[in-house]
């Protein structure tokens, strides 16, 4: 009987939940992240993929339809990645390997949102080129760019590293 409650309390975690415990509450969390990026995400790419057929696509000068494509290419990589926990879930369930599937779906929404990233970029820098034509084009999607890193990676980087100690439990400070 002794040996069953250690074994058990080894399996629980600081939050008192079961590794299974653990893996359901972070598949769910991460639903819920990718619930937002993907809903601006497709959004992005389906007004992306109306440009084309609109009038004026065809008098935009050829580094604006390659900017265009490279922009349209990047969402669909976006979307596919932000869509893929979803389908990685449906195809493993019932597996019994939730905590292997959370990892995978974490990292395709990484994967998702750093293409997401360059998406938004790269959407932003041509429609300022088209917009304005002017040489601060570059300088202004770059201060957007770095906008993005800092809120994106920058403040949870520090906030992990500020907040946590090395094996990620929260510190004293």
């Amino acid at each position: 009987m002794t040996e069953d409650v250690i074994a058990d309390d080894d399996r629980r975690t600081r939050r008192n939940e079961t590794p299974e415990e653990r893996a359901d509450r972070q598949w769910t969390e991460l639903i819920q992240e990718i619930r937002v990026a993907q809903t601006g995400v497709q959004i992005l790419l389906g007004f992306l993929l109306t440009v084309v057929f609109t009038p004026h696509f065809q008098d935009l000068e050829q580094t604006d339809k390659t900017i265009y494509l490279v922009t349209v290419v990047l969402g669909s990589l976006a979307t596919g990645a932000l869509i893929g926990p979803v389908a990685f879930h449906r195809i493993v369930s019932g597996r019994r390997i939730k905590p292997q599937a959370v990892v995978w779906a974490s990292r395709l929404t990484f994967t998702g949102l750093i293409l997401l990233l360059a998406t938004l970029t790269a959407a932003l820098f041509l429609i300022l080129r088209v917009a304005t034509h002017d040489g601060y084009v570059p300088w202004l999607v770059s201060g957007v760019l770095a906008w993005y890193l800092v809120c994106w990676f920058g403040l949870p980087l520090w906030a992990r590293i500020r907040y946590t100690n090395g094996d990620d439990q929260p510190s004293e400070r």
